[in-house]
């Protein structure tokens, strides 16, 4: 969304900065997801009927919580690597850089979020698939409460 605004335009580093905020404010959140997921009881894996879905779901999950993690740190590399943080929050009176796409990290950055979307949006029809075909009450699962 902020790609077509020229670097000039304020509105690009107000919309950057917010993004970065957001993006630390997940992180945080997934690492409490992440240490919630290891430290408590996990339910019975539920079953798609299949034994490959099954493993696929399996790594689904893993793969997840790398590509937000993965996600971040690209977004770190590439803010590091164009001087974002001194840009966005005062420290430096650097002009945003022309083309952040210059940086690997910022290629790297776009393939995660492609990659995580596909995954979330798989993540979600599984979801409904186990809720309303496989009729298992998954989603009543991942609420607070009984594990088993």
């Amino acid at each position: 969304m902020l790609a077509p605004l020229d670097s000039s335009d304020p509105q690009k580093i107000v919309g950057m900065t917010g993004h970065m905020i957001l993006a630390n404010a997940v992180l945080i959140l997934m690492t409490i997801r992440l240490v919630i997921r290891i430290k408590t009881q996990l339910p019975p894996d539920a079953d798609a009927g299949f034994s490959a879905l099954n493993k696929v779901a399996k790594l689904a999950h893993y793969a997840l919580y790398a590509l937000v993690f993965a996600m971040v740190a690209s977004g770190w590399g590439m803010a590091i690597a164009a001087g974002l943080p001194g840009i966005m929050f005062g420290e430096s009176t650097t002009p945003l850089p022309e083309d952040l796409t210059v940086f690997p990290a910022r290629v790297a950055h776009g393939v995660f979020a492609s990659i995580l979307m596909l995954l979330v949006f798989g993540h979600f029809v599984a979801a409904l698939y186990h809720q309303f075909v496989r009729k298992d009450k998954l989603l009543a699962r991942m609420w607070f409460g009984s594990r088993t």
